[in-house]
């Protein structure tokens, strides 16, 4: 595996040409542009000092090194001793820093905006598509993020068609890009009398959340429809009596975002315009840097051969990234949001995060 070099010197000089921009008086006349400025400016202080703390411990340690050379033999065992309590939280701050190298792309410290469909399989795929809705939910609550269902499409007998979620928290799209792909469920059927074993599929598009008014590409009212109707509950009951929820058509591309979260027709209008500037973003991407594919990537449909991850739960247990290698005999774990494991392997193999670790220059 390669080694993923971190620049030192090429950061310090980017930090210190964003704190030249970030003192021009005219800097808040453009919010977007200051605002950005001012996150990037964090995120490289705080990367920054880290790196800076990391090389103090290391000549910490270098120095107790040549400490223990100098001693007699009772004085050196308790120095070993502490030497190693300090390799091991050292080894420990270590592995942290190299995750975070892999978060280090555009969009990463945004929010993201994740969507779930069934495949086919009727009520089978549906079921597990809600499963899917429930440990991202899980997982979000274990983060610490906040977690927005924006809309959903509830299955005829059980389960979701598809949902939209809005999950915020800092570098919440550079964790979930990781989870982009079909997932596979192979189980005994809840949903089938005869006790035989089903295969099920659902995609999980990801996507960095817009900032309302950075689309290059204008969104002019007459290139969208808006649709509204009655909000629907889980299992198809009505829980609104007027017409709250919204649909909007993107005309030109063809794109259809739906919101019916809030009781407020004007709050479900606001949120499917941010969904659809997502996708714009994501188009708008994907238009620049198509040669990297670094976000949605090919679509691919939600069924045999395409999956990035197995859940098995018969005949045996067990949840396989077929990406990675990465496998675990817990999918209960799992299913409860336990993914970290899963996450965390697939963004150290896109940037050669290996054995051999980070060459810092």
């Amino acid at each position: 595996m390669c080694r993923c070099v971190f620049d030192l010197p090429t950061r310090e000089r980017r930090l210190e040409e964003l704190r030249k921009e970030s003192a021009a008086p005219d800097l808040w006349d453009d919010q977007l542009r200051a605002q950005t400025i001012m996150k990037e400016v964090a995120r490289l202080e705080g990367v920054l000092t880290t790196w800076h703390e990391l090389e103090r411990q290391l000549r910490d340690l270098e120095g107790l090194l040549e400490l223990a050379g100098e001693t007699v033999d009772e004085e050196r065992e308790a120095l070993a001793a502490d030497i190693e309590r300090e390799l091991a939280a050292l080894e420990e701050h270590f592995a942290d820093l190299e995750f975070r190298l892999t978060l280090g792309g555009p969009y990463d410290a945004r929010n993201a905006v994740l969507s779930l469909h069934a495949g086919a399989g009727g009520t089978e795929a549906q079921d597990w598509a809600e499963m899917l809705l429930r440990l991202y939910l899980r997982w979000a609550d274990r983060q610490g993020f906040g977690a927005e269902i924006l809309a959903i499409s509830s299955g005829e007998e059980a389960g979701v068609k598809s949902a939209e979620v809005r999950i915020a928290g800092d570098n919440a799209y550079g964790l979930l890009r990781s989870e982009r792909g079909v997932h596979r469920l192979v189980r005994i059927s809840p949903f089938d009398a005869s006790g035989s074993r089903h295969t099920s599929f659902a995609l999980v598009e990801v996507m960095p959340e817009a900032t309302h008014g950075e689309l290059s590409v204008e969104i002019r009212p007459e290139d969208i429809r808006v649709d509204t109707y009655r909000a629907s509950g889980h299992g198809g009951q009505n829980v609104q009596k007027n017409d709250t929820a919204v649909r909007i058509t993107h005309l030109p591309t063809g794109i259809v975002v739906t919101c019916q979260n809030e009781r407020s027709q004007n709050r479900n209008r606001e949120s499917a315009m941010l969904v659809l500037e997502s996708r714009l973003l994501e188009l708008e991407i994907e238009r620049l840097e198509r040669e990297r594919a670094a976000l949605k990537g090919e679509h691919v449909e939600a069924g045999w051969g395409n999956q990035i991850r197995s859940y098995v739960l018969h005949p045996y247990k067990m949840v396989k990234d077929l990406r990675t290698g990465v496998e675990t005999s817990d999918p209960t774990a799992a299913l409860d949001g336990d993914i970290d494991e899963f996450i965390q392997a697939y963004l150290r193999n896109q940037v050669g995060v290996g054995d051999e670790g980070i060459a810092v220059t």
